[in-house]
C-alpha cells in the first residue's frame, strides 16, 4: 500500500467516527484494525492527521466512539504483550497504537466528565470475564511496562536462537534487561538506534498518562495520581528495574563522546530525546510523594518515611521510585550519579575554537530539578556531594544559567529554581568551605574580570542579578542574600571586586527612602549588615579587601546608626525621591547630592574600577548601567562614570524575543516559611536568640509574590494594624533599585505609610556594634598611616590591615546562625507546577498538549 494511500485511509477512519449516525459497533474488526495495521503512520503524521478539533468532537458527539478507540487501541497493546511483540508487524501495531493513544489521552484529559474513563474495567468482549478485571489504565500502563523490556523490541535478546523458543513476555525477568549499567547493574548492553527510539515512544506515552495533573487546577494538583501511583507501587513488577534503567540512561549519558567535532551534525543522535523523556519520567514521579503533607519538615522528611507511606487512613500504595532513591548509599553509585548530572550541567559551558562543532543539551531545567530531589530525599547524598569540590561543578552551571537568564522573563523559573538549589546547599557548613577554592574561568560570563575563589564568583553575579534583573526577580533578593549570609562564616579571602559589590548592595539597599517605602525593604540591610559582621567575627585575617572598603565607605555605616526616627524626617526622606513621586521613569531614581567620608582626602582610591566618594556610581557594561547609590538629600546631581571590563567573549543578558511562550508560575513562600534558624554551635543554642536582633523572622513575616509584596505581622512595637502594601522592591530596565507601585487600581490603592513607632522598632536591633568598633580601632589608625607615609595607593594600607588584629577589641563573637531550607507546601506546589510547566514548553514534536486546555497553569507570550 502507498504511502499516500495508507494516510488518506487513515484520515478517512478519523472521519468516520464522527460522520455517522450511530456509533461503530466494537466488533466491527475491520473497521477499528484501520488505525493500526497494515500501515506505518509516523508520529508527526499521526498528529497531522488528527486535528484537536476532530478530537473533541468525537469526544462530545461520539463519546462511543472515542472510549472504544481507547479500549480497542489498549487491547491491541495487551494482545501483542501476549504473543510476547515478535513480529514485525506487530511490533509497527503496537507503535501506531502507541502514537495514536499519545494523540487522543490530553483531549480526555482536559474533559472533568471523562475523569474516571480510564478507571472503569475493559470490556469482557470474547473472553471470559474475570471476577475483577483490571482498570483501563491499569491494563495500559502493564502493556506500556512490559513492552520496555520486549526482547528484540525494545531490549537486546539473550536467549539464543535454536530449539530453545523465545522468552514469553509476560514471565521475563526484566531485571537482566536492564538498559544501561550504573547504580545496581554492571553490564553495558550494545546500543541500538531503532530500540532507543521505541523506548522513546513509549516512554513519552506513559508521560502523557502522567499528565493528567496538568489538568487539575493549582490547588488540586497535590491529590493524588492514579497513573502515576500505579506505576510506582508493587503492582507494577517492572518498578525496580523502569527505575533502574531511566536513572542510568540519565547518568550514563555522555553527549560528546569521544569528542570528535561535529558527530551531532554528522550522526543521528538517537539518545538524546531518550535520556530527555527519562529525566522528565524520573522527575515527575519523583514528584510524586504522597506523604509530602505529613513527613517530617527536614529537606529529606519523604525519604525518612518512603517505606512507610501508608501511615495515614489511605490505601495509597508506596512510591517504590521514591524509596529506591532514598535507600541507595554506596559512593560509587553516588559518584556515578554526580558525574553524569555534573557532565550533562556543564555541558551548554563546553568550549571549542571550533563554532559550534560540540554538541548543546537543552535538558538543564529537568537535570535542575532531578538534583532537587535527589538532595530532598537521600541526605547521604548531599553530603557526598558536599564532602569534595566536586558540588563546585553544580555551582558554576547554576551561576551561570542565572546571570545568563537574569534579564528573561520566560525563565524567571529556572532563576528561582537556582536559587532554591543554592539555599539548600548553603545550609551545610561545607559549602561554604568549598567556596574559597580558587575559580579560574573557563567560561565567558557578563561579569566584571576578577582574581578570586568561587565565593567571590558567587557574590558578583548575586550582585549583577540584584542590579540588572528584571522586576519579577525581587521576590529572590531575600534568597539571594539569606545564601550569602550562610556562607559568610567560612569565607576566607574576598577579592576587592566582591567586597565592592556587598557595600553597593548595603549603599542601595540603605537610603532612608528605600527603607521607609515598603514594610519588609529593611530586612535587607539585616542580612547585609549579617554578612559582614560573620566575616568581620570569624575570618578578619584574610579579609583585609573587605574591611579596607568598609572603611573607605563608613559614612554608609553612620548615616544607618543616625536614621531619622520622627515623622518630620521621616516625611522628608520620603518627599526626596522626585517630589515625592512613585515614578518609574526610564532613567531610573534621581540621585540627588553626595555624602562626605570623613577626612576623604586622606584615604587613597582604590584601583578596583571605583570611585572613591560616595557620588552615585554607574557602571557600564555592555549596554546596562547600574546606579548603585540612591541618595536621599536633594543636592547636586554629579556621577563619577567607571568603566567596568566584562570577561572576553561574554555577551550580555538578553531580554526574551517578542513571542516567546512562558507558563504562569505560583508565588514563592517567605524566606521565614522556606527556612528554620539553626545555630552552627549546638552549644551556643540559649545565645541563638541573642545572635539576631533582626525583625526578620519568625514573627515578621512578608510575602513578596511575583505580583507585590504582602505585608505580614508587625514587629513588635508597630502602631497599629498593618495594611497590604502596594509597594514592592523592584529593578528598574538600567539596573536603578526603586520602588514601584503594584496595585491596578490606581489611585485606589493603599500606599504604606511609615510610623516613628515602626522605624523605631527596627533601627533599634540594626546589629551595628561590631562594625562601629572595627570603625572606632581602624580608621584612625589607617588615616594616621596615609598621613604620616604620605601614602597614594591602597597597597600599603592593606598590607597595614593583613596585619593587623582586633583580638579582644571586638564584642564577643555571636553564635553563627544558619537558616536552613525547610520542606513545605508552598516550595512542593511551586516545584510541580514549574515542572509541568517545563515539561510542557520542551515536548514540540511532537506537541502533545500544545491545543490542549491545562489548568495547572497558563501558557502566556512575552
Amino acid at each position: 500500500m502507498g504511502n499516500a494511500d495508507t494516510k488518506l485511509n487513515f484520515r478517512k477512519a478519523i472521519v468516520q467516527l464522527t460522520s455517522k449516525s450511530q456509533p461503530i459497533d466494537a466488533s466491527d474488526d475491520a473497521f477499528w484494525e484501520q488505525f493500526w495495521c497494515e500501515h506505518s503512520t509516523t508520529v508527526q503524521d499521526v498528529f497531522a492527521l488528527i486535528p484537536s478539533n476532530e478530537v473533541r468532537k468525537v469526544r462530545d458527539v461520539m463519546p462511543t466512539n472515542l472510549a472504544t478507540l481507547c479500549y480497542k487501541a489498549t487491547e491491541r497493546l495487551v494482545r501483542a504483550v501476549d504473543n510476547s511483540c515478535r513480529t514485525q508487524g506487530e511490533q509497527q501495531t503496537v507503535l501506531n497504537c502507541v502514537r495514536l493513544l499519545n494523540r487522543v489521552l490530553p483531549y480526555i484529559f482536559e474533559d472533568a466528565q471523562w475523569k474516571d474513563f480510564f478507571w472503569s474495567s475493559l470490556p469482557a468482549g470474547n473472553e471470559k470475564e474475570e471476577p475483577a478485571a483490571a482498570p483501563l489504565a491499569q491494563s495500559l500502563l502493564n502493556a506500556i511496562c512490559d513492552l520496555l523490556f520486549c526482547p528484540d523490541f525494545t531490549v537486546v535478546g539473550l536467549r539464543k536462537s535454536g530449539p530453545e523458543k523465545a522468552e514469553e513476555l509476560n514471565s521475563i525477568d526484566s531485571c537482566e534487561y536492564i538498559w544501561e549499567a550504573g547504580v545496581g547493574f554492571a553490564q553495558s548492553p550494545p546500543r541500538n538506534g531503532h530500540m532507543d527510539a521505541r523506548r522513546t515512544e513509549l516512554l513519552k506515552l506513559l508521560l502523557t498518562c502522567f499528565s493528567e495533573t496538568m489538568y487539575r487546577v493549582p490547588n488540586m494538583s497535590d491529590e493524588p495520581n492514579k497513573w502515576i501511583v500505579h506505576f510506582t507501587s508493587a503492582d507494577n513488577r517492572h518498578a525496580l528495574p523502569l527505575f533502574t534503567s531511566l536513572l542510568n540512561t540519565v547518568c550514563a549519558y555522555d553527549p560528546v563522546g569521544i569528542g570528535v567535532p561535529y558527530n551531532h551534525l554528522l550522526f543521528t543522535d538517537t539518545l538524546e530525546p531518550l535520556v530527555e523523556v527519562c529525566l522528565q519520567i524520573l522527575i515527575v514521579t519523583l514528584d510524586h510523594d504522597i506523604t509530602s503533607n505529613t513527613s517530617s519538615n527536614s529537606p529529606t522528611g519523604g525519604a525518612q518515611s518512603a517505606q512507610s507511606y501508608s501511615h495515614d487512613d489511605t490505601t495509597i500504595a508506596d512510591n517504590l521510585f521514591i524509596n529506591y532513591l532514598s535507600r541507595i548509599h554506596r559512593d560509587d553509585d553516588f559518584q556515578f550519579i554526580l558525574r553524569g548530572i555534573t557532565r550533562l550541567l556543564n555541558n551548554p559551558l563546553v568550549q571549542s575554537y571550533l563554532p559550534n562543532s560540540t554538541k548543546r543539551l537543552h535538558c538543564h531545567q529537568e537535570l535542575l530539578v532531578f538534583f532537587w530531589k535527589i538532595c530532598d530525599y537521600n541526605k547521604k547524598f548531599l553530603y557526598f556531594v558536599l564532602k569534595s569540590s566536586d558540588v563546585l561543578d553544580i555551582l558554576v552551571p547554576i551561576l551561570y544559567h542565572l546571570n545568563d537568564s537574569r534579564a528573561d522573563q520566560s525563565r524567571v523559573g529556572l532563576m528561582h529554581i537556582g536559587v532554591f538549589i543554592l539555599l539548600l546547599l548553603s545550609g551545610e557548613r561545607n559549602f561554604g568551605v568549598r567556596l574559597n577554592k580558587p575559580y579560574t574561568a573557563t567560561v565567558p560570563m557578563d561579569i566584571p574580570v576578577f582574581t578570586g575563589t568561587h565565593a567571590d564568583l558567587l557574590i558578583t553575579v548575586f550582585h549583577k542579578i540584584i542590579a540588572t534583573g528584571h522586576q519579577r526577580l525581587q521576590p529572590l533578593f531575600d534568597c539571594l542574600l539569606t545564601i550569602l549570609v550562610n556562607v559568610s562564616p567560612y569565607l576566607k579571602t574576598l577579592s576587592m571586586v566582591a567586597s565592592i559589590k556587598l557595600l553597593h548592595l548595603l549603599e542601595a539597599f540603605s537610603t532612608p527612602w528605600f527603607l521607609y517605602s515598603a514594610p519588609s525593604n529593611h530586612h535587607l540591610v539585616f542580612f547585609l549588615l549579617e554578612i559582614f559582621n560573620n566575616i568581620i567575627q570569624y575570618q578578619f585575617d584574610g579579609n583585609s579587601n573587605l574591611v579596607y572598603t568598609i572603611i573607605r565607605k563608613r559614612q554608609v555605616f553612620h548615616a544607618l546608626a543616625n536614621l531619622p526616627t520622627d515623622a518630620a524626617g521621616i516625611a522628608r526622606c520620603m518627599s526626596n525621591r522626585k517630589g515625592g513621586k512613585l515614578n518609574n521613569s526610564s532613567h531610573g531614581s534621581r540621585s540627588s547630592g553626595r555624602e562626605q567620608l570623613q577626612n576623604k582626602e586622606v584615604l587613597p582610591s582604590t584601583s578596583h574600577a571605583e570611585d572613591d566618594s560616595e557620588e552615585d556610581i554607574t557602571v557600564r557594561t555592555g549596554q546596562i548601567q547600574i546606579q548603585d547609590r540612591i541618595s536621599d538629600e536633594e543636592e547636586s546631581d554629579s556621577r563619577s562614570e567607571i568603566i567596568e571590563e566584562s570577561m572576553e567573549g561574554s555577551h550580555p543578558a538578553l531580554p526574551a524575543e517578542p513571542g516567546t511562550l512562558k507558563v504562569t508560575l505560583l508565588e514563592t513562600p517567605d524566606i521565614a516559611q522556606m527556612t528554620e534558624r539553626e545555630s552552627a554551635h549546638p552549644s551556643s543554642a540559649d545565645a541563638l536568640a541573642a545572635a539576631t536582633p533582626s525583625p526578620v523572622e519568625p514573627n515578621a513575616k512578608s510575602v513578596v509574590g511575583g505580583d507585590g509584596a504582602k505585608s505580614g505581622s508587625s514587629p513588635k512595637g508597630s502602631p497599629s494594624k498593618e495594611q497590604p502594601s502596594p509597594i514592592k522592591r523592584a529593578v528598574a530596565q538600567r539596573g536603578s533599585i526603586r520602588v514601584t507601585p503594584t496595585g491596578t487600581h490606581g489611585s485606589q490603592a493603599k500606599v504604606w505609610q511609615p510610623s516613628p513607632e515602626w522605624v523605631q522598632s527596627w533601627r533599634s536591633k540594626l546589629p551595628l556594634q561590631t562594625i562601629m568598633r572595627l570603625l572606632q580601632v581602624l580608621v584612625p589608625q589607617v588615616e594616621k598611616i596615609c598621613i604620616d607615609k604620605g601614602l597614594t595607593d591602597e597597597s600599603e594600607i592593606l598590607k597595614f590591615l593583613q596585619h593587623g588584629t582586633l583580638v579582644g577589641l571586638l564584642p564577643v563573637p555571636h553564635p553563627i546562625l544558619i537558616r536552613k531550607y525547610q520542606a513545605n507546601s508552598g516550595t512542593t506546589a511551586w516545584f510541580r507546577t514549574y515542572m509541568w510547566g517545563v515539561i510542557y514548553l520542551r515536548n514540540v514534536d511532537p506537541a502533545i498538549w500544545y491545543d490542549t486546555e491545562v489548568k495547572l497553569f497558563e501558557i502566556q507570550r512575552v
